[in-house]
């Protein structure tokens, strides 16, 4: 009996070893850790990985951990929805590559609004610089789509969770400026208007005419709206 136990066993272990022997190897190619200093973003790489290749140090310069592009805002009425965006991501700041941050400044006229959006990379934190914006996050179905909202003030704070649907709204009379940062280097933008209504191609009106549960006429003036997008 132990003479068949000893022959099963090493019958096992030649399987198992001949298993291994044609199994490919798995190599691990990545570190949770950063190894070097910086990772300058080599934008016009053809390289393509989750992000941008490094430019070699002799060619990253010295002021690639510094931007002036939040210092000013942009104009404020030149779209219908009174908000201006100015975007600080590795796109515009090849020095946060690697690094999961960056920034975005919104400027708002009277009344003006950064429509329902959702950022599907990051979660958002702002302060509020000058003015008063109503800010209104909105739950997921797990919490019954529950509008979380308050009006934020000069040296305010928020924080909204990555994948929630926001807003802010000017309730002001004076412009309003909120500095907003991102643990992503480039968090991505889901405007839900525009998504819906301007999306290329379109969505099929019947879709939308059931999905809103309104008569066709009403989803053609709303995508009509959005044909020059946002």
């Amino acid at each position: 009996m132990e003479y068949g136990f000893k022959t099963l066993a090493a019958g096992v272990v030649f399987i198992v070893v001949l298993l291994l022997q044609r199994a490919p190897v798995l190599v691990r190619a990545t570190d949770p850790d950063p190894l070097q200093d910086f990772c300058v973003a080599d934008l016009g790489s053809e390289v393509t990985v989750n992000g941008h290749p490094c430019k070699p140090a002799s060619a990253a310069g010295d002021e690639f951990l510094f931007s002036s592009r939040l210092a000013t805002g942009g104009d404020v009425n030149a779209n219908p929805n009174g908000s201006n965006v100015t975007e600080l991501d590795v796109a515009g700041w090849p020095g946060v590559n690697t690094l999961g941050v960056s920034m975005n400044r919104v400027d708002f006229a009277p009344v003006g609004t950064n429509p329902p959006h959702v950022h599907p990379r990051a979660t958002e934190v702002g302060v509020v610089l000058r003015g008063e914006l109503l800010v209104g996050i909105i739950g997921s179905l797990d919490s019954g789509n529950r509008l979380y909202s308050k009006v934020v003030r000069a040296g305010e704070t928020f924080v909204i969770p990555r994948g929630l649907m926001h807003f802010q709204f000017n309730v002001g009379k004076t412009e309003a400026t909120m500095i907003v940062s991102f643990n992503s280097q480039n968090p991505g933008i889901v405007f839900v208007p525009l998504t819906l209504f301007g999306s290329n191609p379109p969505i099929p009106t019947p879709v939308l005419v059931k999905a809103l549960r309104v008569d066709a006429g009403v989803v053609e003036l709303l995508k009509s709206k959005f044909t020059g997008g946002y």
